[in-house]
């Protein structure tokens, strides 16, 4: 039976202005990750449960799920339906076994990029659900089922699914993010194309994502920017585990061509042969 490592004496964490809980929530995993480090959890141990966490860092449980969403994407923790948060080995990354420097290099600019979005489009969902109106939250739906039509027709997406994340940031209200989202427009398209073209090889993959987009549509439906910053930060902290979890055949055949093309800043608006 696995043991939870419980944590000692309560620690408070300065800052955070009650609304936008990403700076606060980086603190928290900064601290969470100290004491990882501080206590030498081995990698497979279990931290306490949400609750536990919650009250000892004095933040709510919302929190304390972006903080692990956080150290997910870094590969530092994962997390197993029904069982909590575990410690990941924390050495250096090695994604494939034969895998060349420099694909691996390319890898780490995608998780890098996936990083960025996790925080944007967290920010960018919750502030939706707070001020989207029936129409944007109609175009949304539009654009979800666009993205489920163009997989049906064997397509990879890619536009559908950046147009889903842009109709998310028009119903913030605040133009500025639509423009945030732009200028990040290619490097976010090659990025989708990489991840999309692992995800097409897997059907769990796929279910999986449009299972998270699900989320983050209901959530914003509902009104609930909490629980819409969870969901999108969550899809985040997912599709770097499922970049993690390629085989070498993919990162040798299409996505190493294509992080390879990331990093180098160039398109990658080619079909890939999956």
């Amino acid at each position: 039976m696995e043991s939870t490592k419980p944590f000692g004496r309560r620690e408070s964490v300065k800052g955070g202005d009650g609304f936008v809980t990403g700076t606060l929530a980086s603190r928290v995993a900064e601290q969470l990750l100290e004491k990882i480090r501080a206590d030498h959890l081995a990698a497979g141990a279990r931290l306490p449960s949400e609750q536990a966490m919650a009250r000892h860092f004095g933040v709510s449980r919302t929190v304390i799920r972006e903080a692990i969403a956080r150290l997910k994407v870094d590969g530092l923790l994962e997390t197993r339906k029904g069982s909590g948060a575990f410690v990941r080995d924390p050495g250096p990354l090695r994604l494939m076994d034969g895998g060349d420097r420099a694909t691996e290099e390319s890898i780490q600019s995608l998780l890098n990029l996936i990083e960025v979005r996790q925080v944007m489009e967290a920010e960018v969902a919750a502030l939706a659900a707070l001020r989207r109106t029936p129409a944007q939250l109609a175009e949304i739906d539009y654009a979800l089922r666009r993205i489920d039509e163009a997989v049906a027709a064997g397509v990879d997406g890619v536009e559908e699914d950046a147009r889903f994340h842009l109709a998310i940031a028009a119903a913030t209200g605040n133009p500025h993010w639509v423009r945030l989202m732009e200028v990040f427009a290619q490097p976010i398209r090659s990025a989708v194309r990489v991840t999309r073209a692992n995800e097409a090889r897997r059907a769990d993959f796929s279910r999986q994502v449009r299972a998270e987009h699900q989320k983050i549509v209901e959530a914003i439906a509902a009104g609930d920017p909490a629980l819409a910053r969870v969901a999108a930060a969550e899809h985040m902290a997912q599709a770097a585990q499922r970049v993690r979890a390629a085989d070498l055949e993919f990162w040798r055949g299409a996505g190493g061509e294509f992080v390879r093309q990331l990093n180098r800043g160039e398109s990658t608006d080619v079909e890939p042969t999956l």
